[in-house]
């Protein structure tokens, strides 16, 4: 190389640069794209990235709004068609606004005016008896800063034991019941709501019957509906028990528990023998408390040590399974059962008994602990910060839990990972070798790809799962060694190893406080942590987006 060339070589890096600097200053072609060198590529590539989050937060933003609007016009659309079809409508289907099911009767669908005059009676009488619904209402006192749910306090009164004896003693006298109260207005709320819906529904079909009578056309009888509901509507006939039983063991326990966070229900305000009131935002104002005191140190802390577990729990289990497994289906494996059903029998083991033991293996007087004490650097390295063993320390405490959880997450894996290997066609395996791509290639451009396509939604389901898995953290180390630098929040001691399941757990049945209010606070957060984490995953998966590339 010449002398003059050398001298122009840093003059040609700035011209490079410079060109490179321009290209990622717009928005580039495929082809464009290709013609880069590595260096401009990444340039590209890390320009478009932080280009990509204004977007993404105003794609959000116009999402929001988009929602909102689309919400405002439907409700529009509802106004204007209720309007047009009482001023249109015949005195029929202007009954049926006062009488559920009138105009059906009138058009001959018997059975579904009886179902509809039958709903519209239970609803008015659940609502005018005196312990139904108008009095669960009264007495809720809905979101009264200072007011308690329920009027009636329980409590002693004195009581002649004879008459005349002069002997009194204490008997109780009950009261409301707070968390009744509650549950049975929230399930009048939604009576109301299904009311309102069942109203618009039959008003909707008495309209529609008009339109088809003044065409013509024949309406459909009660045993034309019960055909349809065996036959093309079947899936709306195998679909409402499923819909029912959604509404009422996961969307009402769901909306019940966003309530408590806004009251004082704890062990000292029981709903029963102390009835507990509306605090509004007084609970969120504490839990985002970030000075001292407050509970957003420890939430905050608690929280990214739970993505954190939840992360390396994941896709700790996820490669070393997938490994695992193609190490077993490998040519020239032999006795590959044996292995199977080595890895599988610490499925068999109840986790309650196994990871009860493994936890003792590293204490000190375990049998791992006591070799792993006798390496001079280590016992020194314990004398030195008072550890009592390993589960002492932050750091090693929580790389136990993730070692100790590759160990019970591997088998599940394995067979799944089993099932899917040997469903990959061999013939591409076979023309990548002739192509010559090496096993690492094979791996992640045939093998990894289908594992990811298949698994996308296991992958999500246990990312979810390891955010609330309480087994392996609270019977491993119960959420131990304790965090001095919080300290007490929430009424109980936090651990450096405690995931907000086990934080909610001890605020709840480890404490004598039992702030029940505060348990459904952190609820509400991972319910929140989750949908944002599942909504976002769930749509970058190749599950979601690339199916028709593995058909």
């Amino acid at each position: 190389m010449s002398f003059v060339h050398r001298l122009t070589m840093p003059f040609q890096y700035k011209k490079e640069c410079k060109l490179s600097l321009y290209l990622i200053m717009k928005r580039l072609t495929d082809l464009e794209y290709l013609q880069l060198n590595k260096f401009q590529a990444f340039l590209y590539k890390l320009k478009m990235f932080f280009v990509s989050i204004p977007l993404w937060f105003k794609g959000i933003g116009l999402s929001i709004l988009g929602f909102f609007k689309s919400c405002g016009l439907a409700i529009k659309n509802e106004v204007v068609d209720i309007v047009t079809t009482f001023t249109k409508g015949n005195w029929a289907v202007k009954l049926s606004f006062l009488i559920f099911g009138f105009g059906n009767f009138y058009y001959g669908q018997i059975a579904r005016g009886i179902l509809f005059l039958l709903f519209e009676v239970v609803f008015i009488g659940y609502m005018i008896v005196p312990s139904g619904g108008m009095y669960w209402m009264s007495k809720c006192n809905w979101f009264q800063v200072g007011s308690t749910v329920g009027t009636v306090q329980g409590g002693n009164i004195e009581v002649e034991l004879a008459p005349g004896t002069g002997f009194f003693v204490e008997q109780w006298v009950d009261g409301d019941d707070s968390v009744k109260v509650l549950l049975y207005a929230l399930l009048t709320v939604i009576f109301i709501v299904a009311f309102v819906i069942t109203w618009r529904m039959q008003v909707k079909q008495c309209r529609i019957c008009m339109d088809i009578t003044a065409k013509g056309k024949k309406i459909k009888s009660g045993k034309d509906d019960l055909k349809s509901l065996l036959d093309d509507q079947f899936h709306k006939t195998l679909l409402a028990p499923s819909l029912i039983g959604i509404l009422a063991f996961t969307v009402l326990p769901i909306i019940y528990m966003v309530l408590i966070a806004f009251t004082s229900y704890d062990a000292a305000h029981d709903g029963y023998a102390n009835l507990f009131s509306w605090v509004g935002l007084e609970h969120f104002n504490e839990l985002f408390d970030f000075g001292k005191g407050g509970l957003g140190l420890a939430f905050g802390e608690i929280l990214s040590w739970t993505l954190m577990w939840s992360f390396f729990a994941t896709f700790t289990n996820y490669f070393l399974g997938m490994f695992v497994a193609i190490m077993i289906n490998k040519k020239g494996i032999k006795i590959k059962k044996f292995w199977r059903t080595v890895l599988v029998m610490t499925i068999a083991i109840p986790q309650f008994v196994s990871l009860l033991y493994v936890s003792n293996l590293f204490t000190t007087s375990g049998i791992i602990g006591s070799v792993l004490e006798k390496i001079p650097f280590i016992h020194d390295w314990r004398v030195s910060n008072n550890f009592v063993s390993l589960w002492d320390s932050p750091v090693v405490a929580k790389i136990l839990l993730i070692v100790i959880n590759i160990w019970i997450g591997i088998p599940y894996i394995m067979l799944m990972a089993t099932g899917i290997l040997m469903n990959i066609p061999n013939d591409l395996y076979e023309s990548a070798r002739i192509d010559g791509a090496s096993s690492v290639q094979q791996f992640t451009k045939i093998t990894l790809p289908y594992m990811l396509f298949v698994t996308g939604p296991y992958l999500l389901t246990s990312f979810v799962g390891n955010l609330n898995n309480f087994n392996v953290i609270y019977l491993l180390s119960r959420g131990n060694p304790l965090n001095s630098e919080i300290g007490v929040a929430g009424g109980v001691a936090v651990g450096h190893t405690d995931l907000l399941i086990t934080w909610l757990f001890k605020m709840t049945l480890g404490s004598p406080e039992s702030k029940y209010y505060m348990a459904s606070l952190i609820g509400i957060m991972v319910f929140l942590v989750v949908a944002v984490l599942s909504l976002i995953v769930y749509n970058v998966i190749p599950s979601t987006r690339n199916e028709e590339d593995y058909k």
